[in-house]
């Protein structure tokens, strides 16, 4: 998707040159392009704007000079091999996961991670530097961290079919992107970047460390831990365990439950909301707190729920209004537009009448 992104970015600095020489059919042909990548604002102002130009203008394009080279100047060798440039456009070329990492479809893990390290090291930008190398290196990221996680694997080997029917006019693995940096799923495979550089995370973003200021950090931190490490890393757990032993010994059961069961099957309406809420048998006998104090608790869990809920539904809504703009399904646009989420119209009801 960042991809595509900063594809419909360069498209639009084309096509506003275009716009500045008067070009109007190139213009149109730039920006559509950067709205079929990813849909922006700035693209849909600038169809505006060329919409309303003037047809079959162009302006001649200076001719450019051919610059020729000193008598002493040779031209530039490129800096990778016919290899390294042939690994690339295979890598680039190929619309599966599995046929990226040269793996079958019943490959175990183990055999995924030894071919991702075979390749993975082959296409590394301080190794290989042809052009579209480093896409390449994260198509390999993408595809061992897919392959290697159970439930993503199960989800790609049911709809990577249906993905590639959709997707022709971009790489298959970009259905699937990882959430995991390349640089990162290769520290995590070898320990450290290669060669004289590791990444280290700064601000949000990988940058390049020289690798013996790495090990004079890591050297310094390894001094001052000494033979503490080890029991400082498992006091938290311990502490964690000893906590929940303890609390067992002292915590009831809650006064109510949001939920009708066979411990809580007595049913109550708050005064307030009339939220509903569910007490034991002897609820009227055990209790000795305040009424009215409860029913306020009932209600902010009721109303903290509600919120989740909602949340999760709009986050639901959103994925699918993204993937039918991705994929340009409008009846995947119009079933999230049409779906229902009653957890948010119960808490625009509860605002409505002051409630909230």
């Amino acid at each position: 998707m960042d991809s595509n992104k900063d594809e419909a970015l360069r498209c639009i600095e084309v096509a506003e040159k275009y716009i500045q020489g008067k070009n109007k059919k190139n213009a149109q042909k730039f920006l559509y392009k950067a709205e079929h990548l990813f849909p922006t604002q700035k693209a849909k102002d600038l169809l505006m704007r060329v919409s309303i130009m003037p047809d079959n203008i162009e302006t001649e394009q200076p001719r450019k000079r051919k610059l020729s080279l000193p008598r002493d100047a040779s031209p530039k060798k490129p800096e990778y091999t016919s290899e390294q440039l042939a690994l690339v456009k295979r890598i680039r070329a190929c619309k599966d996961y599995y046929e990226i990492l040269c793996v079958s479809k019943d490959a175990t893990d183990s055999e995924i991670k030894k071919s991702y390290k075979k390749i993975a090291l082959q296409l590394h930008p301080d190794k290989n530097r042809a052009p579209g190398a480093d896409e390449a290196f994260k198509a390999v990221g993408n595809a061992v961290a897919v392959l290697t996680d159970v439930e993503k694997r199960k989800q790609y080997d049911l709809c990577g079919k249906d993905d590639e029917r959709v997707s022709r006019n971009t790489n298959h693995y970009r259905t699937f992107e990882s959430d995991v940096n390349p640089e990162e799923l290769f520290n995590m495979f070898f320990g450290t970047g290669f060669g004289s550089n590791v990444y280290v995370r700064r601000g949000g973003r990988w940058q390049r460390q020289a690798a013996d200021t790495q090990h004079e950090h890591r050297h310094r931190a390894e001094n001052q831990n000494g033979g503490m490490s080890a029991f400082v890393q498992l006091l938290p757990v311990l502490i964690a365990i000893l906590l929940s032993m303890a609390s067992s010994f002292f915590i009831s059961d809650p006064a109510y439950s949001l939920t009708n069961s066979p411990k809580y099957p007595i049913l109550r309406r708050t005064h307030n909301l009339q939220v509903p809420y569910y007490v034991k048998e002897n609820f009227h006998s055990e209790y000795q707190g305040s009424v009215k104090r409860l029913e306020v608790t009932v209600e902010e869990e009721f109303i903290s729920n509600l919120r989740h809920q909602c949340y999760r539904e709009k986050s639901y809504r959103d994925s699918l209004i993204w993937k039918s703009r991705n994929f340009g399904n409008n009846d995947l646009y119009q079933e999230a537009q049409n779906m229902k989420m009653p957890a948010c119209e119960s808490l625009t009801k509860l605002k409505t009448h002051g409630t909230l």
